[in-house]
């Protein structure tokens, strides 16, 4: 009995202490609750008298606001002897993201077998010659809190990474390594054609077909040339490619005059420091090789806009457990301009004006959604279940187009109101989208940039495009001037371009590519009626 005792007499004690004062009207054998509906029933008086969040506090100062105005950061810019570059952005944080952008992507590959930079993609951060293998390179990044990714566009390839700024050092080697003194053995090869092979083999079984049709829509509107080549390895290449042809387009294509090293949340000095010392004086692995197996091919050549139209006749897999019914997929593209092209600011507002997305989008149709591919479209005609506008903008060229989706038997209509609807693109503008248009456009701009990645790939890219950075308060005035006739102006230009079409899926009732480019042509009188749209045809 004493032991139990002192037990709770310790207890007691030990609880007393821990919440800073003496227990009151507490037993073992159980809970008093006098005290507890006292307090609740004091609390209750006590809320009944605070002011609702509705209304402001009483008797409060004014509120004073800073009058100190945010500038754009600086981005320095360092052109080392060797022609690489080298820039960087400070920002606030104990993190940084740095990496590498290359002028390097499919539309280089005309004279290589298609499909490299889907193999470098799966090849990236692998072994090298300071890192054995890839468990010791991630290591090296785990030690800084880092993390690492490869992605390639049609254009450029990027490898980055984000790690504590104080393994700024550590993070550059890596960077140096896995770009410039990858191993590639037949090994690491061998696994990436089994993971291109896996992943052509998935792109066939899935129900979104975004990738695949931006790569037919790309070979509509460039066919055989540079842009118009396939970002995905086609089927028949991944046997031919080996380790000599990936290190002769690495050897062309992986100089310092075609990439830019960059960084962001960093200091300027010590960062180009630490890239001539990895870049720089530590020369590429592929100068160790044989150069006489190697040949000197760099496609220079300026994209060729051709448009015409590609067809996929095929069974577009269904969502499992879904009531989706069977879709069939139409792109309808035409040319837009380059992003160094004065009328790439009206592009972006264009785009904007046209957004769209699918038919279950978030706040989908009369939800308040007011592009015109939702309240023209998506609202009108209930067999839509996909119209989304995009912009690709490139150095010499740019590609403007919509994507839809509707069941098969549908496809004809869901075809010529895209086609109608690029048309329209030509007409009045109203003062109040246009305003929207804007103000989405400048919001998701500054919104995207709150992300250090983001920062850092605008960074880069800017840098080897132009080889210097424009600040993003440039392009929010930009914005601010563009007006109705700015659209207008841009839409007809685009649309006296001949259209490029990408179909996927059951394709019976798609109507022919003479029909389509009558519909966008901006003068109707030649347009052939073809048959009515019904909008009650099941």
């Amino acid at each position: 009995m004493s032991h139990v005792t002192d037990m709770k007499v310790l207890f007691t004690r030990l609880f007393s202490i821990k919440n800073g004062s003496r227990l009151n009207n507490i037993r073992f054998s159980g809970r008093n609750f006098s005290q507890e509906s006292e307090r609740s029933q004091q609390a209750i008086k006590v809320s009944s008298t605070i002011p609702p969040l509705s209304e402001p506090l009483p008797n409060l100062p004014p509120v004073t606001y800073s009058s100190a105005k945010s500038e754009d950061s600086i981005t320095e810019v360092t052109v080392l002897s060797n022609g690489l570059r080298v820039a960087s952005e400070k920002k606030f944080g104990q993190f940084c993201t740095a990496g590498v952008v290359i002028d390097s992507g499919p539309r280089y590959e005309v004279a290589y077998p298609n499909g490299i930079c889907h193999f470098l993609e799966k090849l990236s951060f692998g072994a090298t010659h300071k890192f054995p293998t890839r468990d010791v390179m991630l290591r090296e990044l785990e030690r800084h809190g880092g993390i690492c990714d490869c992605q390639g566009s049609r254009d450029t390839t990027v490898y980055a990474t984000s790690a504590d700024s104080r393994g700024l050092e550590a993070i550059t080697q890596v960077l140096a390594e896995v770009t410039l003194r990858p191993q590639l053995s037949s090994d690491e090869i061998e696994a990436a054609r089994q993971a291109v092979a896996f992943e052509l083999e998935t792109l066939s079984m899935r129900p979104e077909q975004e990738t695949i049709l931006m790569d037919m829509i790309h070979a509509a509107a460039y066919k055989g040339n540079t842009l118009g080549l396939p970002k995905i390895c086609p089927k028949e290449n991944v046997l031919k490619i080996d380790r000599g042809t990936i290190i002769n387009y690495l050897k062309n294509h992986y100089t310092p005059d075609r990439m830019v090293v960059a960084a962001v949340g960093v200091d300027h000095e010590p960062f180009v420091e630490h890239v001539q010392k990895y870049f720089v004086d530590m020369k590429p692995m592929w100068s160790s090789e044989n150069s006489e197996s190697f040949t000197q091919i760099v496609d220079k050549t300026v994209a060729n806009y051709t448009g015409g139209i590609i067809q996929d006749e095929c069974e577009v897999p269904l969502y499992p457990g879904s009531d989706l019914p069977e879709l069939s997929h139409v792109v309808i593209g035409i040319e837009s301009c380059a992003h160094s092209a004065p009328d790439f600011v009206a592009t972006c507002v264009l785009n904007m004006m046209m957004g769209g997305g699918g038919s279950f989008s978030a706040g989908g149709p009369g939800k308040g959604m007011y592009t015109r591919l939702y309240t023209n479209v998506l609202n009108r005609y209930h067999w839509m279940f996909n119209a989304t506008a995009y912009n690709h903008a490139y150095v010499d060229t740019g590609l403007f187009c919509v994507h839809s989706a509707s069941p098969p038997n549908r496809i004809y209509d869901t075809t010529l109101v895209i086609a109608r609807e690029l048309s329209n693109m030509a007409g009045k503008v109203g003062e109040t989208e246009l305003r929207r248009a804007k103000t989405q456009l400048q919001s998701m701009l500054l919104m995207n940039l709150e992300a250090r990645p983001v920062v850092f790939e605008d960074v880069g890219r800017q840098v080897l495009a132009t080889g210097k950075r424009k600040p993003p308060s440039y392009f929010i005035n930009e914005i601010e001037k563009i007006t109705a006739d700015d659209i207008v102006r841009v839409a007809r230009k685009m649309l006296s371009k001949r259209p490029s079409v990408a179909a996927r899926g059951k394709l019976t009732h798609l109507p022919t590519f003479e029909e389509i480019q009558a519909n966008m042509t901006l003068d109707k009188s030649d347009a052939p009626q073809g048959r009515r749209l019904n909008l009650f045809r099941v």
